[in-house]
């Protein structure tokens, strides 16, 4: 038992990032309407509803029998092919947009009243002046505070029709006077990209954690400044993005790649191919890139670094990716409820499928990361397990393999330092996020003053700061041992700071500064 342990929480990063991969890829449709014609299966299932329905002795909730019935079906197909539930749709849909119409900000409810931790950059409330620690105590004169609310109905007070306007009612600490905010709902954006800094002189570092419907023209934007600021390389982070649009991941490699170059082709089943190609001038077709990607980088990741690795451009660094290659088709079933169908296999230009197995059923394929942990492969390259029948050659004569996942050319290894695993995962886990907050609000004002300069500058976390954070994890039931990894701990006590005073870009800037795959890329950089 005490060995299971040992392993069990840095596997649980690994389970629960496999979870997000469900997002897969997409691929434009235009619906056949021959589709939904009659046959005798469908009559049966619709016939033996009804007799629940209006027969079965006792009432039941057919709604549940139907949603459990396509479930089970979709077991049996792939992992990927998953049944959205109306409940989850708008949610799920809403992630993948880029944007959402409310007034903007990210909150926590704190003694059941509303705690803005951060207006967020672009949307109504940065541009009307709300602070973080702001106390949101009316909506259009609805009482918010001391009501017993769920996240969701609080969400819904804020959200609203674009345009339309709330009047929000604010205490501040500070200020003897509620403030009065009149707040135009607008379209705020959910950033795919989470971090666009230079890492070097010449290294540029855009970090992407999905491909939603914006990410290619936020990653234009972020290339552009980057150029700007003198990149003549740029270092491309994958690391647990799950995937996401198709059509964003294939503009990404077109910006790096000359025309005409395969980026994938897919098929389905009746055989029928699609090839893409690059079609247009790419700022950078002619400068260095490196794509980072790790055990967690699924589906249109795993595109970009088969497309990049297959015409022999640039430098794949990290650990073997995730292993999926299945084209997911969303399709609304009537009844504000969805099915993500999986429609076709992709394939790298060299004519791989990263596609790993999936026949020993989906907890096992879903624990394969266990596999990896055990096997050693995260440790060390040579623990790699690849299938010669699936070797492929590319343009410029490099090896390289399919049947799952893409094998990078430079190896980085997971620490094995099992504890200091514990630790990181804990930290990334989102726990930190109250302890912060509740440090900033012990002088609000002071540190809502902070440029980044002055920040950055300051020894704003030290030794009593961790051991608070030690009194604190024990309130709550968390086991840290921290005694010899104080300098971790005070290096994402820092960054979650950063992230609530100035948003992503300092929280990633500041975790990379010791990140091995990082240090890798900066080293390869200076060579090359």
């Amino acid at each position: 038992m005490k060995n299971n342990n040992k392993i069990y929480l840095p596997l649980l990063l690994g389970l629960v990032c496999a979870a997000g991969i469900l997002l897969g890829s997409k691929i434009n449709f235009t619906q056949n309407q021959g589709l939904f014609s009659s046959n005798p299966k469908k009559e049966k299932l619709n016939r033996l509803i009804d007799y629940i329905d209006y027969e079965y002795v006792d009432a039941v909730n057919t709604d549940s029998i139907v949603d459990i019935t396509v479930n089970r079906i979709l077991e049996n197909l792939d992992p990927h092919s998953v049944y959205i539930p109306q409940q989850e749709y708008a949610s799920v849909s809403e992630s993948m947009k880029g944007d959402f119409v409310g007034i903007g900000v990210s909150f926590q409810s704190v003694n059941d009243t509303i705690v803005v931790i951060q207006p967020l950059k672009g949307g109504p409330s940065e541009r009307i002046g709300i602070k973080g620690g702001d106390r949101i105590l009316y909506a259009n004169d609805e009482q918010l505070f001391d009501r017993n609310m769920t996240n969701d109905s609080l969400i819904s007070q804020l959200k609203g029709v674009e345009n339309s306007n709330v009047t929000l009612t604010v205490f501040r600490k500070g200020l003897k006077d509620l403030l009065k905010f009149n707040v135009k709902r607008g379209r705020v954006p959910l950033k795919s990209v989470d971090a666009a800094y230079m890492l070097t002189n010449d290294l540029g570092y855009i970090k992407i954690n999905r491909f939603a419907e914006t990410t290619f023209k936020e990653f234009k934007e972020s290339l552009k400044e980057l150029k700007r600021q003198g990149a003549t390389q740029i270092a491309l982070d994958l690391r647990d993005n799950p995937g996401g649009y198709l059509s964003e991941a294939i503009n990404i490699v077109d910006e790096f790649l000359e025309d005409g170059k395969p980026i994938l082709f897919t098929k389905n089943k009746k055989g029928a191919m699609e090839e893409t190609f690059s079609s247009r001038k790419g700022t950078y077709e002619d400068k260095e890139i490196f794509v980072l990607i790790n055990e967690n980088s699924a589906s249109a990741s795993e595109i970009i670094a088969g497309a990049f690795q297959d015409n022999d451009r640039g430098t794949i660094i990290g650990r073997r990716s995730y292993g999926k290659g299945l084209v997911q088709r969303e399709m609304e079933l009537g009844d504000g409820s969805a099915v993500r169908l999986t429609i076709a296999r992709y394939y790298t230009p060299t004519g791989r499928s990263i596609q790993k197995s999936y026949e020993e059923g989906n907890e096992a394929y879903f624990n394969d990361y266990i596999r990896r942990y055990k096997n050693g492969e995260l440790s060390s390259a040579d623990s790699i397990s690849v299938d010669d029948s699936l070797k492929y050659v590319t343009p410029g004569g490099r090896i390289v393999y399919g049947g799952g996942g893409i094998i990078p050319d430079v190896f980085v290894p997971k620490d094995t330092n099992v504890e200091k695993e514990n630790l990181t995962y804990i930290l990334r886990s989102g726990f930190l996020s109250t302890f912060v907050f509740q440090q900033l609000e012990k002088d609000r004002s002071f540190y809502n003053s902070l440029s980044w300069e002055e920040f950055n500058n300051r020894e704003l976390v030290n030794d009593e700061t961790v051991e608070d954070f030690r009194r604190y994890a024990r309130s709550q039931n968390i086991p840290v041992r921290i005694n010899n990894y104080k300098p971790l701990v005070k290096r994402y006590l820092t960054a979650v700071m950063a992230q609530q005073l100035f948003g992503t870009d300092e929280f990633q800037r500041l975790i990379n500064e010791d990140d091995r795959i990082v240090e890798k890329v900066i080293e390869l950089s200076k060579s090359s």
